[in-house]
């Protein structure tokens, strides 16, 4: 199973060449199956650009998500702080397998109407 995820064209980069490893969430989808996750690039690319296979989720205290790779989180420590402000708990995916698309996809060839706010499952 598959979910697409908007991501920030500046961090898409950051997967793409290996800076980052981890994507971090404030909220997760609850569907155990998800595997896969395809990324569809915000504005100014309003693409779907690839996808990452779902190494492993971690839910813990944002203090304790930072502490696992600060390395590899392809953001700053003011902007993880500043994402996760008010928040007991989040999440960081570990980011497996990347696969970059040679042909970027628009969101209706997914059958998928608008950009989603955190993430939409793919049919």
């Amino acid at each position: 199973m598959k979910i697409l995820l908007s991501i920030n064209p500046e961090y898409v980069e950051k997967i793409f060449s290996g800076e980052k490893k981890i994507e971090y969430r404030r909220s997760i989808f609850k569907n155990k199956k998800v595997k896969t996750v395809v990324i569809y690039s915000t504005s100014p690319i309003k693409k779907v650009v690839g996808e990452f296979t779902i190494e492993k989720i971690v839910k813990d205290a944002p203090v304790k998500l930072w502490n696992l790779s600060p390395e590899f989180s392809g953001i700053s420590k003011d902007k993880f702080y500043k994402y996760f402000k008010d928040k007991k708990e989040g999440y960081a995916i570990i980011i497996g397998k990347v696969k970059k698309y040679d042909n970027y996809k628009l969101l209706d060839e997914l059958s998928i109407k608008s950009a989603p706010q955190s993430f939409v499952y793919i049919p």
